[in-house]
């Protein structure tokens, strides 16, 4: 479904004698993957957005997708200006901004606790980082720029057995793997467990009818895939975050008018509460009785496999190795008592 967005308001009137003093461009098209298509919150801040962009000489038409592979394809062979997905696929237009989605790479443990507050404001700080000026350079990778960047939020172990409640109880395990996302199958074997292939249009259907025992996904999955099939009366969340998710926005920089990728970024940026609050909410509405608690003594031991992985995934080319070190220094400007904060590690 399409959606043409048109200036109403008085903020979008007040562009237009910005626009004037702009070479006329025609109407861009962005594709918004959003699972629920344009009933889905991803959509909706999307026409937000769009909204807002018309002062700043951005004339956007809309199309909900409710498969990613195609609303990036649709992008990547020009049948779309600009594109919002999650930084799992969007990774092959700016590998240095989807190193924050990189395994634990944001997960703050305090006192062999995850923290959740300081995990969020990991993201939050990495975002506010690239939406700097200084960083505007690095947003841009050949034809391709970044335009902004959303949390999706923390991506947990959904499992069909509370059973396989640690890393060593998910040896010999079917786990669903991205097809796409050569990374996570390689860290999947690294605990000896079995990656199985999907897409976002198939893993939740696998998890629900068993032919996968576990998926990684992030709460806001829970009700639209109706995860809880897959649950059963066996099965449990993992409540530790792998890691966490992000939307990211790119756009082809020729199509659109100059400057407009840094203002872009920073409505996106201004945006976080809004759209956090929206993960909160989703991780309330999976039932208390679902969730599954690490130990205190696998949380910590989480956290150095997760580390270990991630610098294993860079050398081999996955992960983005300045994206990495970028958010090491704000993962320890917010828990500088961390111990990688004092070794050498992601220093490349």
């Amino acid at each position: 479904m399409t959606i043409r967005v048109r200036a109403t308001s008085a903020l979008a009137l007040s562009g237009i004698f910005l626009c004037l003093s702009q070479p006329a461009l025609a109407k861009q098209r962005m594709c918004v993957f959003d699972i629920l298509g344009t009933a889905g919150d991803a959509f909706s801040s999307a026409k937000d957005y769009a909204l807002e962009m018309q002062k700043y000489g951005a004339d956007l038409e809309l199309k909900a997708y409710v498969d990613e592979r195609v609303a990036v394809e649709d992008f990547r062979t020009g049948q779309c200006d600009a594109v919002m997905a999650t930084a799992l696929r969007t990774r092959n237009f700016n590998t240095l901004t989807a190193a924050l989605d990189s395994v634990g790479v944001s997960t703050i443990v305090r006192n062999s606790k995850v923290d959740m507050a300081a995990s969020y404001e990991v993201v939050r700080k990495a975002i506010q980082t690239f939406a700097s000026p200084k960083a505007g350079a690095l947003m841009v990778q050949g034809q391709y720029e970044v335009g902004g960047i959303v949390p999706l939020g923390a991506a947990y172990a959904f499992v069909n057995d509370r059973k396989i409640s640690t890393l060593e109880a998910a040896s010999g395990k079917r786990i669903a793997a991205f097809d796409y996302d050569k990374a996570q199958a390689q860290l999947i074997q690294r605990v000896g467990a079995r990656p199985v292939a999907a897409d976002v249009t198939n893993f939740g259907t696998m998890f629900n009818n068993g032919n996968v025992d576990v998926i990684i996904a992030p709460s806001l999955a829970y009700k639209p895939l109706e995860l809880y099939k897959g649950i059963g009366r066996k099965g449990a969340v993992s409540r530790f975050p792998m890691t966490i998710l992000t939307y990211q926005m790119i756009f082809k920089h020729d199509r659109f008018p100059s400057g407009f990728g840094q203002k872009s970024r920073e409505a996106w940026s201004g945006r976080f509460d809004t759209v956090l609050a929206l993960t909160k909410r989703a991780d309330q509405a999976i039932p208390a009785e679902f969730w599954m608690d690490p130990s205190p003594a696998d949380t910590d031991r989480y956290q150095v496999l997760m580390r270990d992985g991630r610098i294993d995934m860079a050398d081999k080319g996955f992960y983005d190795k300045k994206g990495l070190k970028i958010i090491k220094r704000i993962r320890c400007d917010v828990n500088p008592s961390a111990a990688d904060c004092s070794e050498a590690t992601e220093n490349w």
